[in-house]
């Protein structure tokens, strides 16, 4: 049985000492070769751009591009230094949903996974991947999982590392499946217990809540800028607010909504991020606030599904688009995101104030909103 299919190492290069008349200079230390590992990136349908163009800028990242399956492939040289551990910088992105560690090993069928050979390779390769996250559970995601081949491996997984398996729950997901881009089988291992974009923050969950992959999209594309006066109406549970404060500093941060229950939800998610955001139970559409007194307004509006109704919604979106522009500077931005796509295009079609361009369109909780960026 042939071994997994490793990523090539880089070879560690050395710079010869030179000599001059003042005598011999140290031999610098040789650096350890970077040791680069396979993984894959789980982005939202329709945000694999955005989540991409984050992990360019994470040192030591290489190769990529998009699978069929719509994951990113690329390669990582963990930062032995690192004190969150070797994969700290992954876990840490945000447009992500999941980042998985991947190995392949040709075989014909995943029967061959058991295989003593082939099995210790799997155990030795999940022991690093527990060692690094910390899971305290796992459980299968394959075609089949049911089957005898699965529950086998299930079994041996449970008793050769002490994990147990939880069907549903289980902390480390391991996705069992072809290989998109060889011959074999593959086995992807999720690096850290929950999802990316569970944040550790939310500490309080609102019916059609947004998710904070998408809220962290929305300002990545909508500009970053320190200067910024930034405005939620609506804000719900908080995480367009808690998403644009862990971006970097700005001028100013404010959200309102109308439900005493949703300021209370934000502001116990607020406490959870330590951050410091001003939120006040005011109706959006009548905040008494100056003229211009935001550059930049975010706002996830009612869909008319889990909040509001579509009924509202036609009321709503042409007094909200016309409070905005009142509210923006001139040459403010307007970020929304929305569902109700045939009534809010026909809402800008009906107004002269707004020139829109669509950002992304996204899938989420079954729906495919949205979202649009409008300048005046």
């Amino acid at each position: 049985m042939s071994r997994p299919t490793r990523p090539k190492q880089n070879s560690a290069g050395s710079r010869r000492s030179g000599t001059s008349n003042a005598g011999p200079r140290k031999a610098k230390p040789r650096s350890a070769p970077l040791r680069y590992q396979n993984f894959e990136l789980e982005a939202l349908k329709g945000l694999e751009a955005v989540a991409e163009a984050e992990l360019r800028e994470v040192p030591s990242v290489r190769g990529g591009g998009l699978l069929q399956s719509g994951g990113v492939r690329f390669q990582f040289a963990p930062d032995p230094l690192a004190t969150g551990g070797d994969w700290d910088r992954l876990s840490r992105l945000r447009g992500a949903v999941a980042i998985y560690r991947l190995e392949t090993w040709d075989i014909p069928r995943p029967k061959a996974l058991l295989g003593h050979e082939v099995l210790g390779e799997v155990l030795d390769y999940l022991r690093s991947v527990i060692r690094q996250g910390g899971h305290k559970s796992f459980r299968l995601s394959a075609a089949g999982k049911d089957s005898e081949t699965f529950t086998r491996l299930t079994e041996e997984i449970e008793a050769q590392l002490g994990l147990p398996h939880h069907a549903e729950e289980g902390e480390l997901l391991l996705r069992i499946r072809p290989s998109e881009t060889e011959e074999g089988w593959e086995i992807l291992a999720r690096i850290t217990p929950r999802p990316l974009s569970a944040r550790s923050w939310r500490e309080c969950n609102m019916s059609g809540g947004l998710n904070a992959t998408i809220a962290y999209a929305m300002h990545k594309l909508s500009g970053v800028r320190e200067r910024d006066r930034i405005f939620n109406p609506m804000c719900g549970s908080g995480t367009l607010l808690i998403e644009r404060s862990l971006m970097g500093p700005l001028d100013a941060l404010v959200g309102v909504d109308i439900s005493p229950e949703a300021v209370a939800c934000s502001q116990t998610n607020i406490r959870a991020a330590k951050r410091q955001i001003e939120v006040a139970q005011i109706d959006a559409l009548a905040t008494g606030l100056p003229d211009r007194s935001f550059d930049l307004i975010v706002s996830d509006l009612p869909w008319g599904d889990a909040v509001g109704s579509h009924g509202g919604n036609s009321e709503l979106y042409p007094l909200f688009l016309q409070e905005m522009d009142r509210l923006t500077a001139r040459s403010g931005r307007l970020c929304i995101l929305t569902h109700e796509l045939k009534l809010f295009e026909c809402v800008l079609a009906g107004q002269s104030r707004w020139q829109a361009k669509e950002l992304f369109q996204v899938y989420s909780g079954g729906h495919y909103p949205k979202c649009y960026l409008l300048s005046k």
